[in-house]
């Protein structure tokens, strides 16, 4: 086949989907009909909020009973689902919809946007999308480390209070809710949407257009979610139990719309994320060569799309309780608050490992390149996440041992709790073969990858005791259970995302970071990591509750202690904040092209990598981590010589 046969052919089957019409090239980065960008949506958003505040209350001006004072939640509802609809206006998210339905055409003459301000519009090019979520995540992580910083600091006195028992738990809601919708996302949208389409030697996303509005809606959900504060907050935790979700103020309307809007955003983001992966493949790309990390973006796919859609239910549920007086989860009506807690644990639970997953695929892409040995047993790693991701739809009622379940399923959901422990550790053990008698290299990604598997065996082990009934009930809704979470969340997600970001920044930015900056930001972390959270273990065993912002006076030294090392942990993500700006802005070193030797295909292609990513489809010839063979082939023959020689070979 000749290169010019080739780019006018439709591929199917393991490459189908990819349009290699030349014409098209620009069509990745066109920001839709309208030049429309974050300045419009904003001012859309605004305009959207009025007009639903103004249509809700006309809506309900003749039913007391809903607008039965200063606080209309209809009304709130209203506005700000309009204003979402007004932001995704004012990006372009729904101008191809809305000229399809007009029949409006010439949509392919769009020119493209290529200068600094493609970064703040709705694009469909996968790469600044990627890069989009990086500064979406980082933002999200950013305010809600601020409302941790915040709860620590209450904590430091038992009995001398900076805010009211009002004020705090409304932090520490706040708190959790941004952090559990940041890391929903905080690897599947940054990193797979950069680098899944690269590293299956795709060169697009199946939908780019669902791809772009994923993001989009993400940031409105945020601001959702960030609208409780001046709207007064919300009582009940990241978790939203009811009956505090039905005698809390407006501020819950926020809570549950947000949940809905950046559901929204999760379905699409993994529905796309998935039919990439199963059609976009390239040819010789069988399931026994996919990378690591796109079999945890895959397993991590099927949570979104499955799970999600629970917990949209019974956020609408939740609204109409607020707006319209229905009573799902309003016992004294006949509805039922332990409905809730099972609609929003069979979407919570598989919600863990939607973030413990990808965690787990970036290492197993980072310690092959930096032991130089392939990947230990490929397959079972593999296998014990699909196996992950199916388990974890069979536990959530652990969450329930002392909210009234049956006594007589107790016995079940511990036993499943305990199951899924079985394909962790696969994973984990895989881990551990891979480094088993290697020379590791000492860079600042392997020194993430090493902290999140001495993070997670802490917070896996503590979890097995959590699966245990008896120990259950003795430490719920304590600071062990807190510190548990922390470490196989942050522990394992956070650290994992510092490493994927410090391994592929090169490639996103076609710069380096600094190795200086990077190992103080690295020890800091780590070391402070524990140091917070560790203590709180004990605290927990001691007694102490959590969302209380009183406690006993002898366990003061503990949390002191856990307090200033939390502050210098806030303190290690300003340096690594400083240490982007220096290396991408005040200092920058231009990355070689394949600066970790990495036989990744995401590493073969050009830096800065083209619109469309590969100038032919590459055909795929062997795994990727072939490290340890002498002479071992190319990944991938690309055309063009293989990994550090883009000159040579023609296309098999």
């Amino acid at each position: 086949m000749t290169i010019s046969e080739e780019r006018s052919t439709e591929v199917t089957g393991a490459a189908s989907g990819h349009d290699h019409e030349s014409r098209k090239l620009s069509w990745t980065q066109r920001p839709g009909i309208f030049s429309q960008h974050i300045g419009t949506a904003a001012v859309l958003a605004v305009v959207g909020y009025v007009i639903g505040h103004w249509f809700g209350n006309y809506l309900t001006s003749g039913y007391s009973y809903i607008a039965n004072s200063g606080q209309n939640s209809t009304a709130n509802a209203l506005a700000l689902a309009f204003g979402v609809v007004g932001w995704l206006l004012g990006i372009g998210a729904l101008n191809y919809p809305f000229a399809k339905l007009f029949g409006v055409d010439g949509l392919e003459e769009e020119s493209p946007v290529d200068n600094w301000t493609k970064y703040f519009r709705y694009t469909l090019d996968h790469k600044i999308v990627g890069l989009q979520y990086v500064v979406g995540v980082l933002l999200f992580l950013f305010t809600g480390g601020l409302l941790a910083m915040a709860v620590r600091a209450e904590l430091l006195n038992p009995t001398t209070h900076l805010f009211s028992p009002d004020t705090y738990i409304k932090i520490v809601s706040e708190h959790g809710t941004i952090m559990m919708m940041m890391a929903t996302s905080i690897i599947v949208g940054p990193l797979g949407n950069y680098f899944v389409p690269l590293m299956i030697g795709s060169r697009r996303m199946a939908f780019p257009r669902i791809e772009a509005l994923s993001f989009w809606i993400f940031t409105a959900g945020y601001m959702v979610i960030f609208s409780a504060l001046p709207y007064g907050g919300f009582p009940t935790g990241w978790t939203g139990y009811a009956p505090l979700q039905t005698q809390a103020g407006p501020g819950m309307v926020s809570y549950l719309l947000g949940f809905a809007v950046i559901g929204i955003g999760m379905i699409l983001a993994g529905f796309n994320q998935a039919v990439t992966i199963i059609n976009y493949r390239a040819p010789g790309m069988t399931w026994s060569r996919v990378p690591i990390f796109v079999w945890s973006i895959l397993a991590t796919a099927s949570l979104l799309t499955l799970a999600t859609p629970v917990l949209i239910a019974g956020g609408l549920f939740g609204l109409l309780d607020k707006t319209v007086q229905t009573a799902f989860f309003v016992t004294e009506h006949g509805g039922s608050s332990y409905l809730w807690q099972n609609l929003f644990w069979f979407f919570g639970h598989p919600e863990v490992y939607i973030m413990a997953l990808p965690g787990f695929g970036i290492a197993g892409e980072i310690m092959p390149v930096f032991t130089r040995r392939p990947l230990f047993a490929y397959k079972v790693a593999a296998a014990g996440m699909i196996g992950v991701a199916l388990l974890s739809f069979f536990v959530w009622q652990h969450h329930l041992f002392q909210s009234g379940i049956n006594p007589d399923m107790r016995p079940l959901f511990m036993l499943t709790t305990e199951l899924i422990s079985i394909p962790t550790g696969f994973i984990f053990l895989v881990g551990m073969g891979t480094l088993y008698r290697a020379k590791i290299r000492l860079e600042i990604p392997m020194l993430f990858v090493l902290a999140l598997f001495f993070n997670f065996l802490i917070g896996g082990i503590t979890g097995v005791f959590l699966s245990d009934v008896p120990v259950n009930v003795t430490v719920h809704g304590g600071f062990f259970v807190l510190s548990h979470f922390h470490y196989t969340i942050m522990g394992g997600l956070l650290f994992a995302f510092m490493a994927g970001l410090y391994f592929w920044l090169p490639k996103m930015t076609g710069k380096m970071m600094n190795k200086k900056i990077g190992k103080l930001h690295f020890w800091l972390m780590f070391v402070f990591f524990n140091l917070t959270f560790f203590p709180m273990f004990i605290i927990g065993l001691l007694g102490q509750p959590r969302r209380v912002f009183t406690y006993a006076s002898n366990l003061q030294g503990l949390n002191d202690f856990s307090s200033v090392s939390a502050f210098i942990l806030g303190f290690s993500f300003l340096v690594f904040f400083y240490n982007l700006v220096y290396s991408m802005w005040l200092k920058p070193e231009i990355a070689p092209p394949n600066p970790w030797e990495s036989l990744g295909l995401e590493w073969q292609t050009a830096s800065p990598v083209p619109p469309y990513n590969f100038e032919r489809i590459p055909v795929i010839m062997t795994d990727p981590y072939r490290y340890s063979e002498e002479g071992a082939p190319a990944f991938a023959d690309l055309g063009t010589g293989g990994p550090t020689d883009p000159s040579t070979h023609s296309l098999a």
